[in-house]
């Protein structure tokens, strides 16, 4: 029960970054999810693959989410350990502008890993495992739901030549 505390709160941790894109349509905006966790000394690392990362905007129909693309790959691996002092990008890409209300993060699998960390990279679309003990980490419904509100807009840039 305390290993799911930890990837609640890297959950918690996470930030939203929202730009905006100058397409002539003006019906999309770029969001970026940044990951980041806060600091745990009872582990060497918390490795945690996600397969999705979907937004919920507030006039969709329930059930409706859109997909926001991994920075690399089908799935992305973290090592929240490794981003006590750093943050990294989980997913970025386009979407519709709007009001938005919820994140869900969809987990294929965790585990914590008491003796060793890997080495490499904070994210990655595979991390080794490293060698030692280490216990499986339940997500029971292999998902963890942000409500946070936030809004992709479109602004225009204009440039003026003199």
């Amino acid at each position: 029960m305390r290993v799911f505390a930890f990837v609640l709160a890297a959950a918690c941790a996470m930030s939203i970054g929202c730009g905006s894109d100058t397409s002539p349509s003006g019906t999309t905006g770029t969001m970026r999810m940044m990951l980041k966790d806060s600091p745990f000394t009872d582990a060497k690392s918390l490795l945690v693959t996600f397969s999705e990362v979907d937004a919920h905007k507030s006039d969709a129909t329930e059930g409706s989410w859109s997909k926001l693309p991994f920075a690399s790959g089908t799935t992305r691996t973290c090592d929240l350990k490794k981003l006590q002092t750093a943050q990294d990008v989980l997913g970025t890409g386009p979407l519709a502008t709007g009001h938005y209300t919820q994140l869900r993060l969809v987990v294929q699998s965790a585990v914590i890993y008491f003796d060793n960390a890997p080495t490499g990279d904070a994210c990655a679309a595979t991390v080794t495992a490293p060698a030692g003990r280490s216990a499986n980490v339940t997500i029971p419904s292999g998902e963890v739901k942000l409500n946070r509100e936030f809004d992709i807009v479109r602004v225009v840039r204009i440039v003026l030549a003199v």
